[in-house]
């Protein structure tokens, strides 16, 4: 399990759709947010003429980026371009700080320079969608010759601070601000996988805004952004701490987020467990419940008390008290206390203090790793179309049956079976190269017959044989003798779908050509089909 702490009912895993919704309302607003939100501008975003006379007003961008992004359920495609504005904000270096989600798929990117709607040439230079933040460079750098980089600071703010965010608000042609106040910071998830600093402003963001820089005083205190479009009630920042993560690894040539810990926790609260484990009321920390098969080399173990990560004390539920008065997850100290990827920790085992030297993964493998700005992998055999499960393909699963849409018949109802792409939404790879598969497309055809379609449900085997990946489906396809194919999925209702090998390789073509379908494969996944079975 990647889930990086647990505790009481709040994190317990997502063996029920309606639980997972719950637990991951602001991922789902993540994907919400990469959408344009058509509406017009809130009140609090009036024009700011006098901003285009102080630094952070000099230091604001427009964004504008042509998307073609990847559609999950006919991977062999893209969706049709849309434009999308957003904004950012100049930094050290000549270069342009944005979110990931303003540039993820874009085919062209440019920044406008000036009300007149001139613009200039720009290139991604770094990404990381975990996080939500990217970088740019332009074509032409005189650009930064009249705008300056922001000062950015090296503190969260306090609780109740004010706080303007600058950028383009859409329908404006200068620079907009939105206004609020710090209402509260947290740690938490950007993506599955992947948690950090958030801080929270009390006043909703217009769209367009988002990507600008967030300041309090004349100091930039991070990125604002809004997760999850129209129906979202208030700004946030992706706070200056997490952008330099950010690009300190992307100096070092990518950037995947914090590290985290394979392991389940729960709190020391009550008075039973307590008492079962030995320990009085002077002992503070969290008890190791799980750990995952990447924590195979790590010394902790079941029934250990974390109670200190370095030199810093956890409380009953995992948490530190920062010097501002904020309470975050301990896993939160990984970041400033691990090493070479070893944090520090002290555990009590068996009523004795241990000094651990517990490693860390900073870019552990996940069994629905996103696309992170690539185009899925598929292949097409027969009237089935199958294609590695993703994080973004969960997420439209997700927000197809929470926005009551009916385009994928059968959602919730997959959704509500013990399939893995429930179960093990939020888990790391058991092996090397474990991936789930999934069927995203079930053409008409004669070979389809009366069978159900299993759009959306994962290949548990084929022909008996476990799948362990979409490479690893095409090579046991390509190299079956059988006279029949028999596709086995995951799911207490789901059937055992059989076909006729000789038809299968033989219909293939006419399938594509009639779905206007140009390659049975991307390239990848065609260079194992057409690869001889090694003797």
């Amino acid at each position: 399990m990647s889930v990086i702490i647990m505790k009481k009912s709040l994190y317990a895993r997502c063996r029920r759709f309606s639980t997972f919704v719950g637990l991951t309302g602001c991922l789902i607003g993540a994907v919400a947010a990469a959408q344009a939100a058509a509406e017009p501008p809130p009140q609090s975003a009036a024009p700011a003429a006098e901003a285009k006379a102080d630094v952070a007003g000099k230091s604001v961008v427009k964004i504008v980026s042509t998307l073609r992004y990847p559609d999950r359920f006919q991977p062999w495609s893209k969706k049709a371009p849309v434009s999308a504005s957003a904004s950012g904000v100049v930094i050290e270096g000549k270069r342009i700080l944005t979110t990931a989600h303003a540039v993820a798929y874009a085919s062209d990117v440019q920044i406008e320079v000036n009300e007149a709607g001139d613009k200039v040439a720009a290139t991604v230079a770094g990404f990381s969608p975990e996080i939500d933040l990217a970088v740019l460079k332009l074509d032409d750098e005189a650009f930064f010759n009249t705008h300056p980089p922001l000062k950015r600071g090296g503190k969260l703010p306090q609780i109740k601070d004010a706080v303007t965010a600058y950028g383009f608000a859409e329908g404006a042609s200068g620079v907009s601000t939105t206004k609020g106040i710090v209402s509260r910071i947290d740690f938490a998830a950007y993506s599955i996988g992947s948690r950090g600093l958030r801080i929270q402003v009390d006043t909703p963001l217009s769209p367009g805004i988002s990507g600008g820089p967030a300041v309090v005083g004349d100091t930039m205190i991070g990125l604002a952004f809004a997760p999850s479009g129209k129906t979202e009630k208030f700004t946030y920042i992706n706070p200056c701490e997490e952008i330099e993560l950010f690009l300190k690894g992307i100096s070092q040539g990518s950037y995947h987020g914090r590290p985290s810990l394979d392991i389940v926790v729960q709190d020391l609260q009550h008075p039973a467990l307590r008492s079962f484990l030995g320990v009085d009321k002077a002992v503070h920390g969290v008890v190791v419940q799980q750990t995952g098969p990447l924590s195979a080399d790590s010394p902790l173990r079941k029934w250990d008390i974390i109670t200190q990560v370095g030199n810093t004390d956890l409380d009953d539920d995992g948490m530190i008290q920062m010097t501002n008065g904020i309470h975050l997850p301990f896993t939160y100290l990984l970041s400033q206390t691990a090493v070479n990827g070893i944090a520090p920790m002290t555990v009590l085992r068996s009523g004795q203090l241990q000094h651990l030297s517990v490693p860390v993964q900073s870019n552990p493998a996940h069994l629905l790793p996103g696309l992170n700005g690539a185009y899925p992998n598929y292949f097409v055999y027969g009237p089935l179309v199958f294609s590695d499960a993703s994080q973004d393909l969960f997420y439209d699963l997700v927000s197809s049956v929470t926005s009551g849409s009916t385009a994928l018949n059968g959602t919730l109802r997959l959704l509500d079976q013990d399939t893995p792409l429930v179960t093990r939404c939020d888990d790391l790879a058991k092996f090397d190269g474990e991936r789930l598969v999934v069927v995203t497309t079930f053409f008409q055809h004669k070979l389809a017959g009366s069978y159900a379609s299993p759009v959306t449900q994962v290949v548990k085997a084929i022909n008996g044989i476990p799948i362990k990946n979409l490479g690893h489906l095409v090579q046991v396809l390509r190299d079956s003798k059988e006279k029949f194919i028999s596709i086995e999925f995951f799911g207490r209702y789901s059937n055992t779908l059989v076909f006729p090998r000789e038809e299968m390789l033989t219909d293939t073509d006419a399938i594509l050509t009639d779905n206007n379908v140009h390659n049975q494969g991307s390239p990848d996944v065609m260079a194992i089909w057409n690869a001889r079975k090694k003797e």
